[in-house]
């Protein structure tokens, strides 16, 4: 018998675009416009970007966030350089060697962390093993954050600061896989331009798609010599839209009037809400603190059948080793609501 869905906790992918981005769909959906990026749309989004971040910037339409990180790689690492990253980070872990091959084959190097954040001593100690002398190794040539994590942490722009100077010193670029960077800036509720030029980073992938867009992610480019070849890496991979107005509408829609912040902090407070009722629920453990729209919880295995059966969506995770149970990951988005996450606590509740 197949189960009724009651309610998708499984990715803030799976849910539709807000309405005042189809709104916007629908207003640059009139009449004609100029192709490839020439339209007034992406002409405003380079002023709005560089007003909410404070700070010039080149933005870069495309349709999807490994797109986003791919790119940005490429733009700050050469063929024979190493990009160093947490070993959870999506570049690693959920993007086909995308990094790689934009790149033309610079290497991933993945650094153990215990909840996604690098730790400084961490990344000075692979540092320390690819010195800039030695051939025999890549050069390490590009620092990549993730905020907020894949396990749904945030680092605080100090870490961030730390962990680009140390890059800094080696002469490496810092990127920013900010696909939840909205959800991390209303969890710590600084500003964008705190959350990432400030603490040092050159560039930016930004998400939007999880947050409310229909389709649509940027690259952001606070270093002007990055952005030198930029358009034409873009081209070559083949992300450079004909009717880009309709990427950049999304995402003026976005960040004006603080859109993606105000659905980020919806997101944001639904998780809170439900790993709190978590938290109370005998033999629940959260393995992860939220501090973005991400929970982590370790349940009972009839616990975790039992919210299936009721129609629940979710994905089991990786169990770290010495947790009973299993460990689901939930993500609320900003179409989550108080109902739905009551409803799942009172179903958890009632076993």
């Amino acid at each position: 018998m197949q189960v009724q869905i009651r309610k998708n906790f499984s990715s803030d992918n799976v849910v539709p675009a807000c309405p005042a981005i189809m709104a916007a769909l629908m207003a640059a959906n009139e009449g004609t416009a100029p192709a490839y990026g020439a339209d007034a749309w992406t002409a405003r989004l380079q002023q709005v970007a560089a007003d909410v971040f404070e700070h010039p910037v080149q933005v870069f339409p495309v349709a999807t966030g490994t797109a986003a990180n791919a790119l940005a790689l490429a733009a700050t690492t050469p063929p024979f350089g190493a990009i160093l990253c947490d070993e959870s980070a999506h570049i690693v872990q959920a993007e086909c060697g995308a990094p790689d091959f934009y790149t033309g084959g610079a290497r991933l190097l993945p650094i153990p962390s215990e909840d996604g954040r690098m730790r400084p001593d961490a990344l000075s100690y692979v540092l320390d093993r690819h010195p800039a002398h030695n051939v025999l190794n890549n050069l390490p040539t590009t620092l990549s954050l993730t905020q907020a994590t894949e396990w749904g942490t945030v680092y605080d722009p100090a870490q961030i600061a730390e962990l680009a100077a140390r890059a800094r010193a080696r002469g490496m670029a810092v990127h920013l896989d900010g696909s939840r960077l909205a959800n991390a800036i209303a969890s710590l509720g600084c500003t964008p331009a705190e959350a990432t030029w400030k603490a040092g980073i050159d560039i930016l992938a930004l998400g939007a798609t999880k947050n409310g867009a229909m389709t649509a992610e940027a690259v952001l480019v606070f270093d002007p010599a990055r952005a030198e070849h930029f358009a034409r890496r873009r081209k070559r991979g083949g992300h450079d839209w004909s009717k880009q107005r309709f990427l950049s509408a999304q995402l003026l829609a976005y960040l004006q009037d603080d859109l993606w912040l105000q659905n980020a902090r919806q997101a944001n407070a639904m998780a809170h809400r439900l790993a709190g009722g978590l938290f109370r629920h005998p033999g629940a453990r959260l393995v992860y603190e939220t501090q973005a729209n991400e929970i982590f919880v370790a349940l009972p295995d009839p616990a975790v059948a039992h919210l299936r059966a009721a129609g629940y969506v979710f994905r089991e995770w990786r169990t770290p080793a010495g947790l009973n149970g299993t460990v689901i990951r939930l993500v609320t988005s900003y179409d989550t609501h108080i109902a739905d996450v009551d409803a799942l606590l009172a179903t958890l509740a009632a076993i």
